[in-house]
C-alpha cells in the first residue's frame, strides 16, 4: 500500500496511507545501505507487518531539516527588527535552487518602514518578482492560503522574522502543535530530528527549526551562476564562455550590474558565495 512519511521519532515512522496514519519500522536492508528514511518520502507499507517496505525515487531531500520531496520553501523575510537581510535571502534562495524546491519570498513587518524605506524594499520586491520569484506580503493570508493546495510546503525564516506569526494567522491549530513539538525536542532523548507534516489548505506543511543552519560549500562554485537566476539568463552574452564573472575585465555580467539590469546586491552575494566556496 502506498503512503507519505509525515512523523519519525527514532526509528519509529508515522505512515498517512489514505486517511489512517499508520506506525512503522523501516526494512532492515535500508539500514544496510545506510538508507534512512526521511519525512515526506513516498513509500510503500506492508500492513499487516506494519513494515516500509519501499523508499520511491525522491525528488530532493535535505539533512537540516531531514524532509524529502519538499515542493516549495515560504521564506519569512523581514524588513525591519530583524533589518532586511539580502545576503540571507539570498543565501536561502541559492541552497534552495541547488535543492530543486521552489522559493517563495514573505515580507514581514512592512508596518514598522518609514516612507523612504517602504520605497527601498518595494523596489527590491519588484526586482525579484521580474526575476520569477513568487513575492508575498505577510498581510496577503488569502492569497498565502491558495499556495498549499497539493503541496509539501516548509517555513523557514531567521529567529523574529514573524514565522510563528504568521502560522498563528494560518492555523491556530497547528500552532499549538508546533509550540508541543519545540517543547519536546528540549525535553526528548531521541526526538532531536523530530520532523512532523500537517495538513493545512489541501496541502502538507512542516514548520521546523534549525532551516537556516546550512553551509553553501557543498555547491561546487561552477555552478553558481546556474543558480542565481538573473546572471544564467545572461551569461552566455560574455567573450568567454568560462566567465566566472568575477575577476574577468570583459565580462558582460559586470556590465549589467552597472546599468542596474542586474541588482547589485545580488551581484555582491554571488561573488561573495564564490569566495566563501574557495
Amino acid at each position: 500500500m502506498n503512503g507519505i512519511i509525515i512523523k519519525s521519532i527514532s526509528d519509529l515512522y508515522t505512515v498517512k496511507v489514505k486517511n489512517e496514519f499508520i506506525d512503522c519500522k523501516a526494512r532492515g536492508v535500508f539500514r544496510n545501505k545506510n538508507i534512512t528514511p526521511l519525512v515526506g518520502d513516498k513509500v510503500e507499507v506492508d500492513l499487516d507487518k506494519n513494515i516500509i517496505t519501499k523508499i520511491k525515487e525522491r525528488k530532493n531531500s535535505l539533512v537540516r531539516p531531514p524532509l524529502a520531496n519538499i515542493d516549495q520553501v515560504v521564506i519569512i523575510t523581514s524588513v525591519k527588527k530583524p533589518d532586511f537581510s539580502d545576503n540571507l535571502l539570498d543565501k536561502m534562495i541559492t541552497m534552495l535552487e541547488f535543492n530543486n524546491i521552489e522559493p517563495i519570498i514573505c515580507f514581514t513587518k512592512m508596518d514598522l518602514c518609514n516612507k523612504n524605506e517602504k520605497k527601498e524594499i518595494k523596489k527590491t520586491m519588484k526586482y525579484y518578482k521580474n526575476i520569477g520569484y513568487k513575492i508575498l506580503l505577510n498581510t496577503e493570508i488569502r492569497k498565502i492560503k491558495k499556495i498549499f493546495k497539493n503541496k509539501l510546503t516548509v517555513f523557514a525564516g531567521q529567529s523574529g522574522a514573524g514565522k510563528s506569526t504568521l502560522i498563528n494567522k494560518l492555523d491556530k491549530n497547528l500552532m499549538l502543535k508546533t509550540a508541543e513539538i519545540s517543547n519536546a525536542l528540549n525535553r526528548g532523548k531521541h526526538t532531536t530530528r523530530h520532523v512532523e507534516l500537517f495538513e493545512m489548505y489541501k496541502g502538507m506543511v512542516a514548520d521546523t527549526p534549525g532551516f537556516s543552519s546550512f553551509d553553501l560549500k557543498e555547491i561546487p562554485k561552477e555552478e553558481l551562476q546556474n543558480l542565481f537566476i538573473d546572471i544564467k539568463k545572461y551569461r552566455n552574452t560574455c567573450e568567454y564562455q568560462d566567465c566566472s564573472h568575477i575577476n574577468e575585465k570583459e565580462c558582460n555580467i559586470k556590465r549589467l550590474v552597472e546599468d542596474g539590469t542586474i541588482l547589485k546586491s545580488r551581484y555582491e552575494n554571488y561573488k561573495k558565495f564564490w569566495k566563501d566556496g574557495e
